[in-house]
C-alpha cells in the first residue's frame, strides 16, 4: 500500500513541457524581425513570431554544415584545398590553393569568419561534392524534426530551394550546443589559423551577458539573420531572428525579457521525502529523484504529489525504485517524476 505525500514549492526549470504556461505580466519587447523565436535549451517555446514562415537563412546554414561535418569527420583530419573552393563568392577565410588544412581550422574559418570557401572544402571532404553534402544536411534536418527547412548548399548563398524557419533553426542550435566540439567553437571570440586571425562575427559574445555562441548570416535578399544561445543562472535559452535589421538589440531585449519571467531549477532539489524501514539498521531511508528540470514561469506554484510505500523491508539497495511523484503546475498535471531510494540499508544484526 502506498501513501500520498504532497509538497508545495515555487520553482522554475527545464524539460517537461512542450510549451510552458504563460508567465503573465509584461509582454515581449517590440522587435523588427520578419520571424523570431525564443525557446529553452530543451525545446519549450517562450516566444514566437512567424516562426514557421519559410525564409532565406543565409549563413546560419553553416550551423548545419558544421554539425554534419563533425558527425562524419575528425577535427584533425587533413583537407586539401582545390581552386574551386576559393572561387566561391561572398565571405571567405581566404584559403590557399593546394595547401592542407585541418577540419578544425576550416570549422574556425566557417563559424568565425563565415567562410564560404571553408563550407565548400568541408562539404567536398565529407561527401565528395556540395550536392551530396546537401543530401546529408537534409537527412540530418529531418532527424532533428526541422520540417520547414531544405538545404541546397553548405554555405547559405541564395537559392530558391534553400530555406528554413525560425523554429527549425532553434532546433538546430539546440543540437549544436549538445556537441561539445561545436559548442566550444561557437564560443570562440577569435582564432589564429596560419598566422591569419579571425574575429567572430557574433557580437553578442561581448554584448550580451551569458551568450554561449551563435551564428550570423546576411544576404541582400535574406536580410540580417542571427541564431544565438544564452545561459544565465543555469537557465539556457535560444533566440532566432530572421530578416531583422536590428538583430543585436532584439536578441538582447528578448533574452532580458525571457530571463526575467522564466527560470530553471532541478525539481529534485525540493524532495524531502523518506520511508520507514522495517528490520533495518536504520529507521528510515531517504528518497531521491532522477534528474529532471522544469521550465515554468518564476511565479508558478508547483505541487509534487509523491506516491510511496508506507514502509519498506530491509535490505534496500540505493537506486532501487521507490515510487513516483506527480508534478502539478497551478493545479494542472504537467509530468511525472521517478523516485528512488537514496542509500543502502542493510538488515539489522
Amino acid at each position: 500500500m502506498q501513501k500520498r505525500i504532497v509538497a508545495f514549492l515555487l520553482i522554475l526549470a527545464a524539460g517537461l513541457l512542450l510549451t510552458p504556461p504563460s508567465a503573465g505580466g509584461e509582454g515581449p519587447p517590440a522587435i523588427r524581425a520578419a520571424s523570431a523565436l525564443v525557446m529553452s535549451g530543451t525545446g519549450e517555446i517562450v516566444f514566437d513570431y512567424n516562426a514557421d514562415e519559410r525564409r532565406l537563412i543565409a549563413s546560419t546554414t553553416k550551423l548545419m554544415t558544421a554539425l554534419v561535418t563533425l558527425e562524419h569527420a575528425a577535427p584533425e583530419e587533413a583537407v586539401r584545398i582545390l581552386p574551386t573552393f576559393t572561387a566561391v563568392e561572398g565571405s571567405s577565410m581566404y584559403l590557399k590553393n593546394g595547401e592542407d588544412y585541418t577540419v578544425r581550422e576550416l570549422l574556425e574559418g566557417l563559424l568565425l569568419a563565415s567562410g564560404n570557401d571553408a563550407a565548400l572544402a568541408l562539404a567536398c571532404h565529407v561527401a565528395g561534392s556540395p550536392e551530396a553534402f546537401a543530401v546529408m544536411m537534409n537527412e540530418k534536418a529531418q532527424a532533428l524534426g526541422m520540417t520547414g527547412t531544405h538545404f541546397a548548399n553548405p554555405h547559405g548563398l541564395d537559392d530558391p530551394a534553400h530555406y528554413g524557419t525560425a523554429r527549425d533553426l532553434g532546433l538546430l542550435m539546440a543540437a549544436c550546443m549538445e556537441n561539445a566540439t561545436l559548442s566550444a567553437l561557437l564560443a570562440e571570440r577569435s582564432a589564429v589559423v596560419r598566422e591569419q586571425t579571425y574575429i567572430n562575427h557574433n557580437k553578442l559574445l561581448s554584448l550580451c551577458p551569458g551568450c554561449l555562441g551563435g551564428k550570423t548570416g546576411y544576404t541582400e535578399a535574406a536580410g540580417r539573420c542571427l541564431v544565438s544561445c544564452c545561459e544565465r543562472e543555469g537557465t539556457r535559452l535560444i533566440c532566432v531572428t530572421l530578416g531583422d535589421p536590428d538583430d543585436w538589440t532584439d536578441h538582447q531585449e528578448l533574452y532580458n525579457w525571457a530571463f526575467s519571467l522564466y527560470s530553471a531549477r532541478p525539481v529534485s532539489e525540493a524532495l524531502r521525502f523518506s520511508v520507514p524501514v522495517v528490520g533495518g539498521q536504520q529507521a528510515k531511508i531517504g528518497i531521491r529523484a532522477a534528474e529532471k528540470r522544469l521550465f515554468l514561469p518564476r511565479s508558478a506554484e508547483v505541487t509534487l504529489v509523491a506516491h510511496l510505500p508506507r514502509f519498506v523491508f530491509a535490505p534496500v539497495k540505493e537506486g532501487q525504485a521507490a515510487g513516483t511523484a506527480e508534478i502539478f503546475c497551478n493545479g494542472e498535471k504537467i509530468g511525472d517524476l521517478a523516485l528512488f531510494y537514496g542509500e543502502n540499508v542493510d538488515e539489522a544484526l
